[in-house]
């Protein structure tokens, strides 16, 4: 059988037991509900993996400069950016001595962790999930905001590439309110 996006996770169970993991009828319904269902807020959970998705494109745009595998980040000629001017300054490589494009890639990775954890019950069974999305895209926006600010007031220039990241960051953030609301609504009927 060739999979596609309509096959039940139960139908692609492996013959064999093989080397690895096993799966579990918890793990087929997470399948199922991500790949192909619908309600229950799932079509938010995809857009802010959506989101995360396309500000780790732009951070490893980023990444690729500050490591040296680029010699200059492409960006529009426009007034006010020079994002080779932003990212190679020494303010983008002082957390914990390392380029921040990295830490905003592992950061934007725990993003599509959480909005990929737990199947389409989570805010009823599992409320601590969208609340830590929401959470997490919170910061992520803020983070964003905050970086923003910076690259405004202290070089007076910006790069492109963060803010497509910062802009996905806050796009995020009405995407996750609603499971949100529906987990510490739950949350507090216990």
């Amino acid at each position: 059988m060739t999979a596609d996006n309509t096959t039940p996770a139960a139908a692609l169970r492996p013959r064999h037991r093989g080397i690895g993991r096993d799966g579990s009828r918890a793990a087929e319904r997470v399948s199922d509900d991500l790949r192909f269902g619908s309600g229950d807020w799932l079509e938010q959970r995809r857009s802010v993996s959506r989101y995360s998705l396309v500000a780790m494109a732009a951070l490893g745009v980023v990444h690729a400069y500050q490591t040296g595998l680029i010699r200059r980040p492409p960006e529009p000629r426009l007034p006010g950016l020079d994002a080779a001017r932003v990212d190679g300054s020494a303010e983008a490589y002082e957390m914990f001595k390392t380029p921040d494009a990295a830490l905003g890639l592992a950061s934007y990775a725990l993003t599509l962790v959480l909005a990929g954890m737990g199947d389409r019950r989570r805010s009823a069974q599992q409320p601590w999930i969208p609340l830590a999305l929401l959470g997490k895209v919170l910061v992520d926006a803020s983070s964003g905001m905050f970086l923003t600010a910076e690259q405004a007031t202290k070089h007076r220039r910006f790069c492109s590439w963060c803010l497509v990241a910062a802009g996905a960051s806050m796009a995020m953030v009405p995407r996750a309110m609603p499971e949100a609301l529906a987990a510490w609504r739950q949350l507090r009927r216990r």
